[in-house]
């Protein structure tokens, strides 16, 4: 297959130009290709190798040399607790650690070999044709193996191929109308999909650029957005924060105006932190749909009509379908219903490391992956998820309802700042809905009455919660997604 990074591959292509910044440290692209060749000749014959995956240049080029000699990287999340480490350690056997000179790695990586990553330019030439590394062929040979969060058990390894990556990436690139030109403002982790793919390799691939922010702040996304940046990619706790900081920031409401594309993902963004952030900037921020095994599966596109609470159309080569409890399609063209949403295409990934159990279990026939997400489909194919299958769908009073239309709801009263919604058991309704509330004022929280009325008048009657919880925060974890699971701690009703 044609390489991830052509521009790498070419020593005189883009060798001025800036490709990575962070913070005050950046790379041009012949310094990338120089420092990345070097280490991917020192990684040559490795099995596996992991990546500790810190915010810096040191992690972008660990992982574009690991991809560049054809060994597969394994990101491990800095904020992982021992346990969890042991065990991806174990179940992926890397031949080595690379890391950022001076970080401290914990005692759970202390039997790997660990490989300090240069990324000093001085003297660093983009390399000649003739010593570059040669990406490897293959397009189902392994890329990344990416670990997925644990609910139900330890986390599993995702082997994700380079067509996935590559498919992906070009698949956006249509999508998203991204070029060359476009500079990338970000602040997400780099041990997952969303900060590593799209946010790092993505501009890597069109030979543009990406400024990492280090820790996220909306006055470092207004000064970079002021400065010439195109792109901002975020998930929702971020543009929350924008959204709150814009009355009294006019300079970032002017930066974000002036942005060619904001993308929200890895969770809903609420409607009410859509709306807000329009009518400050004009702009409107379009979100996309994806997951770990799959990469991303839809998008609102840059040329269409940005949609609030939707996650868009399927990306080019991705086919998507609902099926309802027994596994059966739903027409396409039928009445708005309920479904899993499963997807097929050249996004997905392989299998799970080690777990070919998980793998078959992950699959309907005829290659379908079974995200576990639920939706509806509106007539033009835009497609709305309404929460997880295990978690967010409600089964109450003979109809099944989607956490995440209340959750917008709730978001819409003057009262709340957020909300999660779930299910309990009644033995009336079956289930009855229950609202998570962190009210806008904690002095004064609005009256449970009072939400389950205004969510009534927004939806329907069977849609309102019977009981509500007041909480200071909602649990997230690092990709700012609610965690459903950890509710019930520190409630009052």
């Amino acid at each position: 297959m044609d390489p991830l990074f052509p521009t790498l591959s070419v020593p005189h292509a883009g060798d001025s130009g800036e490709a990575l910044r962070f913070g005050d440290r950046a790379l041009s692209h012949g310094g990338l290709a120089a420092a990345s060749s070097a280490l991917a000749a020192r990684l040559s014959g490795a099995n596996r190798v992991a990546v500790w995956a810190t915010p810096s240049l040191e992690t972008a080029v660990a992982v574009v040399a690991a991809l560049r000699a054809g060994v597969p990287a394994v990101p491990l999340n800095p904020k992982s607790g021992g346990s969890e480490l042991a065990h991806i350690v174990a179940d992926s056997a890397p031949s080595l650690v690379l890391a950022e000179p001076g970080v401290a790695l914990p005692q759970a990586l202390a039997e790997l070999t660990r490989h300090d990553v240069d990324v000093d330019v001085r003297g660093f030439e983009a390399p000649h044709p003739d010593t570059a590394p040669a990406e490897p062929d293959d397009p189902e040979a392994a890329a990344l193996i990416v670990y997925t969060s644990g609910t139900t058990g330890p986390p599993k390894g995702a082997v994700l191929p380079r067509r996935a990556i590559a498919a992906t990436l070009d698949a956006l690139e249509d999508a998203w109308q991204w070029t060359a030109d476009d500079v990338l403002v970000h602040a997400l982790p780099l041990f997952h999909v969303h900060g590593l793919i799209l946010g790092t390799l993505g501009p890597l691939r069109r030979g543009g650029a990406v400024r990492h922010l280090g820790r996220f702040s909306t006055e470092g996304v207004a000064r970079e957005l002021g400065a010439g940046a195109t792109m901002l990619f975020g998930v929702p706790t971020m543009y929350h924060r924008i959204a709150e900081a814009l009355p009294g920031e006019p300079e970032l409401a002017k930066a974000l105006a002036g942005a060619r594309l904001l993308v929200s993902g890895s969770a809903a963004l609420p409607v009410h932190d859509h709306e807000r952030i329009a009518a400050a900037t004009g702009r409107r921020v379009v979100e996309r749909y994806g997951m770990t095994e799959t990469l991303m599966n839809t998008s609102v596109r840059a040329d269409g009509e940005p949609r609030a609470g939707t996650v868009g159309v399927p990306l080019p080569g991705v086919d998507l379908r609902l099926v309802d409890e027994a596994g059966e399609p739903l027409p396409a063209d039928g009445p708005e219903a309920v479904g899993e949403i499963q997807v097929r295409g050249p996004n997905l990934f392989t299998g799970y490391l080690n777990r070919p159990d998980a793998t078959a279990a992950a699959f309907a026939p005829g290659g379908w992956f079974r995200t576990g997400d639920m939706a509806v489909r509106d007539p033009d194919g835009y497609v709305r998820i309404v929460g997880r299958k295990a978690t967010d769908l409600i089964k109450s009073g003979g109809y099944k309802i989607g956490a995440g239309e209340i959750e917008n709801a709730l978001l819409g009263h003057a009262g709340v700042r957020e909300a999660a919604v779930t299910a309990e058991p009644d033995p009336d309704l079956g289930e009855r809905i229950v609202a998570w509330v962190v009210p806008a004022d904690a002095g004064a929280p609005p009256a449970a009455e009072d939400l389950a009325d205004h969510v009534a008048s927004c939806l329907a009657p069977h849609k309102r919660p019977r009981v509500v919880h007041y909480l200071e925060a909602l649990p997230r974890n690092d990709m700012g997604k609610i965690m459903k699971r950890a509710l019930g701690k520190g409630a009052k009703a």
